[in-house]
C-alpha cells in the first residue's frame, strides 16, 4: 500500500471511531443514571468527554477535519464553563496549529510550482513551518528583493482530504450538535464542503487579498499584507509580525481586548462595504494585533462576493426590530424567504425571538461575554422553550448562509475576547439600511466614502 492511501485509511479510521466513542459513552451514561446519578451531572460529563475526544482527533488531522475544528472553535464560548474549561486550550490550538508537513514534501511542492531553481527566489527560507492550517502551512522567508515574506504551501492531496473528512463528519453531524447549543452543525459542514474548490484555488485567494490590501493600504485601523507572488499551490505574501488574537484572548488586558474587538467588528462591516467581498473565515488564527495598534488580517481563501455590500434587508430588519415594528419585520422576513409561504407565525412572537439576539445593536457599548452567548444558546437549544419551537419554523435562505455563519463566528470571537464594543456605531456607519438612507449616506460621506476610515475608535 502506498503512503497516501495508507494515510487516507488512517484518517478515515480516526474519524469513523468518533461516533462509536459517542455511542459507548451514551450507554455508560444510561447505566450511571439507572444507578442513581443525577441526569444533569451525567450529561455534563458525557459532553465533556465527547468534546475532548472530538478535538483531540481533529487536532491530529489536516484537511476537512481541521477546517471543521477551526470553524467550530469560535463557538466554544457558548459552552458551559465546566465543559469548556478542560479542553479550551486544545480547541484554540486548532486555530493556528496542525502537524507539520515534512521538509522533503515542502521542497517537492516548491520545485514543482516554482521550478528547480526555487531557492534563488529567496535569500532565506526556513524549513520549519511558522504556522499550519487545514490545507497548507506557512514558512517564513526573505524574498530576493529583501522583503520578509510568508510562503503558504498547499498540502499534496489537500482537496481529497477535505472532501473525505467532511463527508465522514456529515454522517454523524447530529451527534456533534449538542457541543454547540443552538447551532445546526450539518449546514456548516455542507457549506464548508461547497467551498472546497475556492479554498484550494490560490489564484482566487490572491485576487481577493490584493483587493483588500489595496483598499486598506493607508488605513489607520486595519492592515492586510500585499501579495508578492502567486502560483497554483504556493502563495507568497508580505510577512506580518504581531500578537495572535488567541494570545490577546488568553492574556490581553481589558483595554487590549476591547481594542481588538472593536477593530474586528469594524473590519467585518467596513471591509464588505469597501471591497464588495466578505472575509469568511473569522477565527482567531487569522488575526494579529500589530505593534502600532492596527488589526492585521490574513487568509482570504474563503470570501463571499457581495458587490453591493451586505444585503440591505439585514440592516432594515435590525432597525425595524429595534423600533418594535413587528408587522413590518414579519413582512420583510417573508419576502426574503426566512419565513416560508406555508408557515404562519405570530409577528409579535417573532419580534420577541429576535430582540435578545440583537441586544449588541441596542446599546451604545455592549459587553460581549461567554455568559451572554451561553444564555442565547441555551434559550434557542432548549426544546421546552418557545424560542426553540419558533426557531425550528424559520428558514435560512442559501444566499444568507455564509453571512450568517461569519456573523455568528465573529460574535463568538468577540465573546471569547470579552470585549466591550460599540457595535451600534459600526452598524450605523457601514450596514446598509440600519439607519435612514440620508442619515447613513451623510455618515459614510463624513468618513470620505469607500476607502476611508470608518467610525472612529
Amino acid at each position: 500500500m502506498s503512503d497516501l492511501p495508507r494515510k487516507a485509511v488512517t484518517r478515515t479510521a480516526k474519524l469513523a471511531a468518533l461516533p462509536l466513542g459517542f455511542a459507548g459513552r451514551t450507554a455508560l451514561g444510561i447505566g450511571k443514571r439507572i444507578g442513581g446519578r443525577p441526569a444533569e451531572m451525567i450529561a455534563s460529563e458525557l459532553q465533556q468527554r465527547t468534546a475532548e475526544q472530538l478535538f483531540a482527533t481533529l487536532g491530529s488531522l489536516k484537511g476537512g477535519a481541521m477546517k471543521f475544528g477551526q470553524a467550530l472553535s469560535v463557538f466554544e464560548s457558548a459552552l458551559p464553563e465546566e465543559v469548556a474549561g478542560p479542553y479550551r486550550a486544545a480547541l484554540t490550538k486548532l486555530q493556528d496549529a496542525a502537524p507539520p508537513m515534512p521538509s522533503a514534501t515542502v521542497h517537492q511542492v516548491l520545485t514543482e510550482q516554482l521550478g528547480e531553481g526555487w531557492r534563488e527566489l529567496f535569500t532565506e527560507f526556513s524549513d520549519k513551518p511558522a504556522a499550519a492550517a487545514s490545507i497548507g502551512q506557512v514558512h517564513r522567508a526573505v524574498w530576493h528583493d529583501g522583503r520578509e515574506v510568508a510562503v503558504k504551501v498547499q498540502y499534496p492531496g489537500a482537496g481529497e482530504a477535505l472532501l473525505s473528512d467532511l463527508a465522514q463528519l456529515s454522517r454523524f453531524a447530529r451527534v456533534l450538535g449538542p457541543l454547540v447549543p443552538g447551532m445546526d452543525v450539518k449546514p456548516l459542514i455542507t457549506e464548508l464542503r461547497d467551498r472546497v474548490a475556492e479554498e484550494l484555488d490560490y489564484g482566487l485567494e490572491a485576487t481577493a487579498q490584493r483587493v483588500y490590501a489595496t483598499e486598506f493600504a493607508d488605513d489607520p485601523d486595519v492592515r492586510v499584507p500585499q501579495v508578492v507572488h502567486q502560483y497554483e499551490r504556493v502563495l507568497v505574501t508580505e510577512w506580518m509580525t504581531g500578537t495572535p488574537l488567541a494570545e490577546v484572548i488568553r492574556d490581553g488586558s481589558q483595554s487590549e481586548r476591547d481594542r481588538a474587538g472593536q477593530l474586528l467588528a469594524r473590519f467585518l462591516f467596513s471591509g464588505t462595504s469597501r471591497t464588495g467581498l466578505l472575509h469568511a473565515d473569522p477565527h482567531p488564527g487569522n488575526f494579529r494585533m500589530l505593534a502600532d495598534g492596527r488589526l492585521g488580517v490574513m487568509d482570504f481563501g474563503t470570501v463571499n462576493r457581495l458587490p453591493d455590500g451586505l444585503p440591505e434587508p439585514i440592516g432594515v430588519t435590525l432597525r425595524m426590530t429595534l423600533e418594535g415594528q413587528a408587522d413590518d419585520v414579519y413582512t420583510l422576513l417573508c419576502e426574503e424567504g426566512f419565513i416560508k409561504p406555508d408557515t404562519e407565525l405570530e409577528p409579535g412572537a417573532v419580534l420577541e425571538y429576535l430582540l435578545p439576539m440583537i441586544e449588541p445593536a441596542q446599546e451604545e457599548e455592549f459587553h460581549f461575554s461567554r455568559e451572554w452567548i451561553r444564555e442565547q444558546g441555551a434559550r434557542i437549544a432548549d426544546p421546552r422553550s418557545p424560542a426553540h419551537q419558533l426557531g425550528k419554523q424559520l428558514n435560512l435562505p442559501p444566499s444568507y448562509l455564509l453571512i450568517h455563519r461569519v456573523t455568528l463566528s465573529t460574535i463568538g470571537v468577540l465573546c471569547q475576547l470579552g470585549a466591550r464594543v460599540r457595535m451600534r456605531h459600526e452598524l450605523a456607519g457601514w450596514l446598509p439600511g440600519f439607519t435612514a438612507g440620508e442619515e447613513q449616506a451623510e455618515q459614510v460621506a463624513a468618513h470620505g466614502g469607500a476607502g476611508a476610515r470608518g467610525p472612529g475608535s
